[in-house]
């Protein structure tokens, strides 16, 4: 994703966006959607010069958001750039008014970034697998 070939950048994406919206593949998308590290590299994409890049991106992008259980790390950098974010969003790829799901998504997006609370919050804990037999758990 990090290529200067935008034919390998923008190929890379939209795998990475099919892998991680493939419901097979949840373990994946929940691991991935975890590290801020992974959001940034995702959110640089958003403003990157090509626009399909922009738009493969943004389908990566709508995966931190939409999940109901970010990590605190995430949330820390949604928060931080919340202002940032509902300031650039509502102009994002203004043009493709034809595509309704692109406009209803990012309408979505939009609303779950205005309604993310002032500070971070834990995460309920989900149900986890033991691993190793030992007395904690770890996600498996």
């Amino acid at each position: 994703m990090k290529s200067s070939s935008y034919v390998t950048k923008r190929q890379s994406i939209k795998l990475l966006g099919e892998l991680l919206l493939e419901r097979a593949n949840y373990l994946l998308m929940t691991s991935y959607v975890e590290s801020g590290d992974n959001l940034k590299l995702c959110m640089n994409l958003l403003k990157a010069d090509a626009r399909m890049v922009n738009y493969e991106g943004f389908h990566i992008f709508k995966v931190f958001v939409a999940n109901p259980n970010k990590s605190l790390e995430v949330q820390r950098i949604l928060i931080t750039n919340r202002e940032r974010l509902l300031r650039f969003l509502p102009t994002f790829l203004d043009d493709r008014t034809e595509d309704t799901q692109f406009t209803d998504e990012k309408a979505y997006l939009i609303r779950q970034i205005e309604q993310l609370p002032a500070t971070p919050v834990a995460p309920p804990q989900q149900n986890q697998n033991l691993v190793g037999g030992g007395r904690g758990t770890v996600a498996a």
